[in-house]
């Protein structure tokens, strides 16, 4: 199966790459000129204490830039996210639905959500995590760094960490999106067309010294198939106001309401009625502060506010409904100092968790947090990267976290690059006091803990990036939702210990032709990742069934590509092959095709071309063939 379906693909693309260029350069002029520029060199991954740009980072980190998210033929983050090596979308729903992440072969609360560096971590649960309040279109683009990060962004980081960057607005603008989209099926009911609309709305304004941004989004649909309809809505704003040349502000504050049938999401096959609301609210104020030449001070204070309600049987909420309000404070201080030939970071962090709701009670947490860095900026070629979070809870005590990477750069493209880290995942409220008619919690369940070791070589040059990366963790006390028989409630342990080994590669091609308008023609991109788990159950603990830890990726191939033509027009095709643990291996493919007439834009998505019937997580099935048309201006 395999195999069949990676032909397949290997087809399409050549198809695509042999036919685009030519047709390409027989439209452009006799004389013209390729430029081939060095891309990503500028990018600066963002953490709070160290600025290392990507060219000098020792991790595996992967980059979706503006191009890249502009030309992909996606409507929502989670469906964007899809083309990203090593991350395994676990999507209950579409277009920004419910949806679950995995790095590496994880689970979903083993990896770290950030938007513009405000750690999203949901204490109730880690299915909430993805319900943010920005939409694609304020996105300018999203940072993935893999493998265990605690020294760089404290708890929760065992498989990875996804930054998301909004847009930093340099000039006064308007931009309205429209869309709408339908499978042409019917419902069998009403016999209406099952279809989506959604329309969002940016606005910038910049003076001298500040700089707003506003997105306000709405994305509604009557789903797909029964009990599935959603209404998505967003608001997101941001400043950047400039104290003067050497200190900022920022301000940013987000909410969404997002509404939906979760027909077989949790507990299939007896919710088919069910509906879930999720309401969560951000806010968060950062100071960027220049104290000497020498010396950075970054405090932060962010809140979080989630409200989730669950109905089992919508026409009937008496029979089992849930209320989960939750409140996360967030207060951090961190440092940057310039010390000899190296940057020292030192921060500490204050994190309060309250949540109040009817199945879980009335509870609240305290997490301190102390992070130590130094960077040796340059010892010829080399440079190295140590630190250490240490963490402190009272219900775990003190768990030392240290980290070390090191890089070697063999020429101006070439570096090769290794790094050993650590992490730990806290039990979310659920996982502790859970009761409902299919689940139970564990109160007396353990932090997991993780070691990752990697090694990899990176080419960054002109036009082209690629990278080649090995790595091997070990997640112990891990944490997965069981049982020995098919009538038992699901309950999660700390029974289990997973090695995984695993390699990726990656390669993105951009060839910009300075004849034409835009600049832009050409986008290759290709990816491979294979990940190969063993779980080691502990000493006298076995389970029959597992809920999550035998659903990673073992599989996964991703291919693109984008050409521009005219200076006016573009077309995309992209196809992902994925494969996971004991199943089949689907493959589905989608495309773009883009008008862009000065400030009106107008584009034609087609996803999951050839109809294939797929499930990402449980037994939700995922729509069939869709098609869907937008429009954009820019005021």
């Amino acid at each position: 199966m395999f195999r069949s379906n990676f032909y397949k693909l290997i087809i399409v693309i050549a198809l695509h790459l042999f036919i685009t260029p030519a047709f390409i350069f027989a439209q452009s002029p006799p004389d013209s000129v390729v430029d081939k520029k060095l891309y990503f060199d500028e990018i600066v991954i963002q953490d709070n204490r160290m600025q290392i740009p990507f060219s000098q980072n020792n991790r595996d980190i992967l980059i979706l830039d503006a191009k890249i998210i502009e030309a992909l033929p996606v409507q929502s983050l989670n469906e964007l996210l899809g083309y990203v090596s090593g991350i395994d979308i676990r999507q209950r729903g579409p277009w920004g639905g419910q949806t679950d992440i995995s790095i590496n072969g994880g689970t979903f609360d083993q990896s770290l959500i950030l938007l513009n560096g405000i750690k999203i971590i949901d204490p109730q649960t880690g299915h909430n995590m993805m319900n943010l309040p920005v939409s694609i279109a304020a996105i300018e683009r999203v940072e993935i760094l893999k493998g265990a990060a605690a020294s760089a962004y404290g708890i929760n980081a065992i498989k990875g960490a996804l930054n998301i960057i909004t847009k930093q607005p340099n000039k006064n603008s308007v931009v309205v999106n429209l869309s709408s989209g339908s499978s042409f099926e019917r419902d069998g009911d009403s016999n209406n067309l099952y279809g989506a609309a959604g329309a969002d709305i940016s606005a910038s304004i910049v003076s001298e010294n500040v700089k707003h941004f506003l997105s306000l989004s709405t994305q509604q649909t009557s789903g797909y198939r029964y009990n599935t309809a959603m209404n998505n809505n967003k608001a997101f704003y941001q400043n950047e106001i400039k104290l003067d040349d050497k200190n900022l502000l920022k301000f940013t504050g987000g909410f969404v309401l997002n509404d939906f049938g979760a027909n077989g999401f949790y507990s299939p096959p007896g919710d088919k009625e069910s509906k879930e609301k999720i309401e969560t609210s951000i806010a968060s104020v950062k100071g960027v502060f220049r104290i000497h030449d020498k010396w950075k001070l970054h405090p932060s204070v962010n809140y979080r506010y989630n409200h989730d309600n669950y109905i089992f049987i919508k026409q009937n909420p008496s029979v089992y409904e849930n209320n989960h309000f939750s409140h996360v404070i967030d207060a951090s201080l961190n440092n940057s100092i310039q010390i000899g030939s190296g940057i020292l970071g030192v921060g500490a962090e204050f994190r309060k968790e309250l949540i109040r709701s009817n199945s879980l009670g009335n509870r609240e947490r305290d997490n301190y947090g102390f992070f130590v860095d130094y960077l040796f900026k340059k010892i010829g070629n080399l440079d190295l990267n140590a630190g250490t979070y240490l963490n402190y809870s009272k219900y775990f005590g003190w768990q030392l976290l240290p980290s070390l990477d090191a890089g070697y750069q063999l020429t101006d493209s070439w570096r090769v690059y290794a790094n050993a880290g650590t992490g730990t995942r806290v039990p979310t409220y659920t996982d502790w006091y859970y009761l409902g008619p299919d689940n139970i919690g564990n109160s007396e369940l353990e932090p997991e803990e993780a070691l990752h070791i990697e090694g990899g070589v990176r080419f960054n040059g002109k036009g082209l990036k690629a990278s080649a990366n090995y790595f091997y963790s070990y997640t112990y006390n891990m944490i997965d939702w069981v049982k020995n028989s098919l009538t038992d409630p699901w309950q999660p342990q700390n029974f289990q210990k997973m090695k995984m080994h695993g390699i990726s590669l990656n390669a993105d091609y951009r060839l910009i032709n300075s004849s034409t308008k835009n600049g832009f023609n050409l986008l290759y991109g290709a990816s491979y990742t294979w990940l190969n788990p063993n779980l080691v159950a502990k000493r006298n603990s076995s389970y029959n069934y597992s809920h999550y830890a035998l659903e990673n990726l073992k599989n996964q191939v991703i291919m693109r590509v984008t050409s521009m033509f005219y200076g006016k027009f573009s077309a995309t095709l992209a196809g992902r092959y994925e494969q996971r643990i004991n199943k089949n291996g689907y493959f589905l493919t989608d495309s773009k095709f883009e008008a862009n007439f000065d400030k009106i834009r107008l584009n034609l998505n087609l996803n999951n071309i050839t109809n294939v019937t797929y499930i990402e997580t449980g037994a939700v099935p995922l729509p069939g063939r869709w098609m869907s048309v937008g429009v954009s201006w820019a005021l």
